[in-house]
């Protein structure tokens, strides 16, 4: 009797996997497209469903599960670290590790503001802000003004971003950080519908309109342009004592003391959560300066692909921590091979409190939710670009079966929500069946 449950479980599984591969081979809509997908059962040797799996797809913020992996295998999941420093008789003499979390408007670290206020020494920032591009390789320069595009720094201060808030039925907008009030400029206008704020693309100067009717809370993030010399003003005016900019290249060749301060599994959470490409873009940084001191995502990337991801099926084409880069491409079995690496050496728990949550959390709380009353079943990193949709991560069906999947699409012109539309009936068709 065994033996016959036995073999009609394995014939209803190969009817399911031969429904699953038949839907989306037949599908109009991923036809209209470049269309990858790969789904594995790591209990079973050969992968459930394939297509295209060998093939390069540009992932958009896929590309953060390559840096979440990075990151988690070099800092672990204690607290990065915030500073470098040196003391040098009555001289503290410091310099910025990548680490996004100081003065973050979310993270809230202030453990640096901390260490510099308490110390007796007089204080001097290392200029190491040249090591580090604002933008990536392949952004597009007119992304200035968005948040998903906040300047790369060596030294980051209140997320490089200026927060303008105004809750219901309040008068005034509040600016965090204070200090940017004076460089804001705008209007009321009864021709202008909800609210619009923006930053001069070559200066630090904001404007913004708002419908004189408008009663809505307002949060918006906008970036500013960073600099060693803006940094060093705002350091000085935080800790109420001066601050003074150096250039001295031979104090890198030194080996720092290192501050630490914020936990990494906060900046993973809210990283993959949010899709937070400023806090992707920091993580790479904050691994440069623990792999050799200083700051090149271009050497972290290089040193994840010789040491941690030498064992992919396909060579990764990587060139930022965000994948707002149009140049990266991966495969879906790359991908995958990577999700068996991620569930082999994070538990299960971190993972679901990292990776955003089907109908539940992060950027797909609107969607793949669970039947009523019951967890949630996809944990998985998104990616969009323009010309990019991307889903990839962990499958849990109602039989208790953890399955890795990858789907990529690319080159689609129709809305990315008829494709998350026809991948939410498939996927939750995995998780009802197999």
């Amino acid at each position: 009797m065994k033996k016959i449950l036995f073999g009609l479980l394995i014939a209803l599984s190969s009817c399911t996997v031969q429904k699953i591969n038949s839907s989306l081979k037949k599908s109009e809509v991923f036809d209209k497209g470049h269309f990858g997908f790969m789904l594995v059962d790591p209990e079973k040797e050969k992968p459930l469903v394939e297509i295209n799996s060998a093939k390069y797809f540009i992932p958009a913020s896929n590309t953060k599960l390559f840096t979440f992996y990075t990151a988690y295998s070099i800092l672990g999941d204690g607290l990065v670290n915030g500073l470098n420093y040196l003391e040098r008789g009555d001289s503290l003499i410091f310099w910025g590790t990548g680490d996004p979390s100081f003065l973050h408007p979310d993270l809230k670290n202030d453990k640096v503001l901390e260490f510099l206020k308490n110390s007796k020494k007089d204080l001097y920032l290392l200029d190491n802000f040249n090591q580090v591009s604002a933008f990536g390789s392949g952004w597009s320069w007119d992304w200035y003004n968005a948040y998903y595009a906040t300047e790369r720094s060596a030294f980051p201060i209140y997320g490089n971003v200026v927060r303008f808030e105004k809750e219901k039925e309040a008068q005034r907008i509040a600016v965090i950080p204070e200090r940017f009030r004076t460089f804001l400029s705008g209007q009321e206008t009864k021709n202008w519908q909800g609210y619009q704020f923006r930053r001069d693309r070559f200066s630090n100067l904001f404007s913004y309109q708002i419908s004189y009717e408008s009663t809505e809370a307002i949060q918006t993030d906008i970036p500013f342009i960073t600099s060693g010399e803006l940094v060093r003003m705002m350091l000085s005016e935080e800790l109420g004592k001066p601050v003074t900019l150096i250039q001295n290249p031979s104090y890198f060749g030194l080996e720092p003391q290192k501050l630490q301060t914020a936990p990494a599994d906060s900046i993973y959470s809210q990283m993959m959560k949010i899709s937070d490409n400023f806090l992707a873009e920091q993580l790479m940084l904050l691994v440069s300066d623990q792999l050799n001191n200083t700051l090149s995502i271009a050497d972290a990337i290089e040193y994840a692909k010789e040491n941690l991801l030498q064992d992919l099926p396909d060579e990764v084409i990587w060139y930022d921590g965000s994948g707002l880069s149009a140049r990266n491409m991966f495969t879906p079995r790359s991908i995958i091979s990577l999700l068996g690496k991620i569930r082999e050496e994070v538990p299960l728990e971190k993972i679901k409190a990292y990776f955003p949550a089907g109908g539940e959390s992060g950027t797909i709380r609107n969607w793949y939710k669970a039947d009523e009353g019951q967890a949630p079943y996809i944990y998985a990193k998104t990616g969009s670009l323009s010309m990019a949709t991307s889903l990839s991560g962990y499958l849990i069906t109602k039989s208790g079966k953890i399955l890795h999947f990858s789907c990529m699409m690319n080159n689609y012109q129709i809305p990315s929500n008829d494709l998350k539309n026809e991948l939410q009936k498939m996927l939750y068709f995995i998780h009802d069946k197999y």
